[in-house]
C-alpha cells in the first residue's frame, strides 16, 4: 500500500495546548487505531529486543493500523517504523529539533512533525494515540511510559497502555510500581491503568479487543 509522504512540519512555535488542539484536527479518518510506540533509541544487547520490534511493526501494518513513533530512523524505533511502513502503515514520526542530528528522521516517514521540544513531542502523541505500546528502551521510553500513565491516574485521558515486557525487561519496573503502592504514595488502582503482555502477539490481540470494544 502506497502512502503520501508529507515530508517536515515544523511545529516549532506552538505551545503545548496548541499541540494538543493541533493534533486532534489533523488526525486522519481511518478505520483502524492509531497505535503510539515508545521504546529505545538503540538497538539493546540481545537480538529478541530488535525481533519483538520488528514483529510488533509488522502487524500494526499488516492489520491497517497507523503507527505513531518518536521520528528517528535508529535503534528500536527504527526498527519499529521501517517494518511498519514496509507492511503497508501509515507513518507519523514527532521528533523535536534538537534530535534531529542525534536520531536522524525515518525518510520513509508518511509525515515528519518538528517540535521546539520533549514535551510537544509527548503532548503530540498523547493527542494523535489511540493505544500506547512500550518497548524496551531507556530513561526516554520511560519518560514517555510515565507520562501517559500518570496523565491517565489524573483522568487527562482514558486511553489503553500496554507494555511488552521482552523477556522480563520490565520486571524491576513492576517491583518499583509495587514499591510506590506498598508505602502509600500510589493508590493500588494504578494496576488498572495499564497491562503487562510477553510478546508483541499478544500486545496486538489486546489492541484488536479493545478497539474492538471502542467501536461498538
Amino acid at each position: 500500500m502506497a502512502h503520501r509522504n508529507t515530508g517536515a512540519l515544523d511545529a516549532t512555535g506552538e505551545s503545548v495546548a496548541e499541540a494538543v488542539q493541533i493534533a486532534r484536527m489533523q488526525a486522519p479518518a481511518r478505520e483502524q487505531g492509531r497505535i503510539c510506540v515508545f521504546c529505545g533509541s538503540s538497538i539493546g544487547n540481545k537480538p529478541i529486543y530488535a525481533q519483538a520490534a520488528r514483529e510488533l511493526g509488522s502487524a500494526i501494518g499488516e492489520e491497517g493500523h497507523m503507527l505513531v513513533f518518536g521520528g528517528g530512523a535508529v535503534g528500536l524505533m527504527g526498527e519499529v517504523a521501517r517494518t511498519a511502513r514496509s507492511s503497508g502503515a501509515p507513518v507519523i514520526g514527532i521528533l523535536p529539533a534538537f534530535l534531529r542530528g542525534i536520531e536522524p528522521p525515518l525518510k520513509s516517514a508518511e509525515e515528519l512533525i518538528i517540535t521546539p521540544d520533549l514535551q510537544l513531542r509527548k503532548a503530540r502523541m498523547l493527542a494523535l494515540a489511540d493505544v500506547f505500546v512500550i518497548l524496551p528502551g531507556g530513561l526516554g521510553t520511560l519518560d514517555e511510559y510515565f507520562e501517559v500513565i500518570t496523565t491517565t491516574q489524573l483522568k487527562v485521558h482514558a486511553k489503553p497502555i500496554i507494555v511488552v515486557d521482552i523477556e522480563n525487561y520490565f520486571a524491576p519496573l513492576r517491583a518499583l510500581l509495587d514499591r510506590i503502592v506498598e508505602q502509600g504514595f500510589a493508590r493500588a488502582d494504578i494496576a488498572a491503568y495499564h497491562e503487562f503482555v510477553s510478546t508483541p502477539a499478544a500486545a496486538m490481540e489486546r489492541i484488536r479487543s479493545l478497539l474492538k470494544a471502542c467501536a461498538s
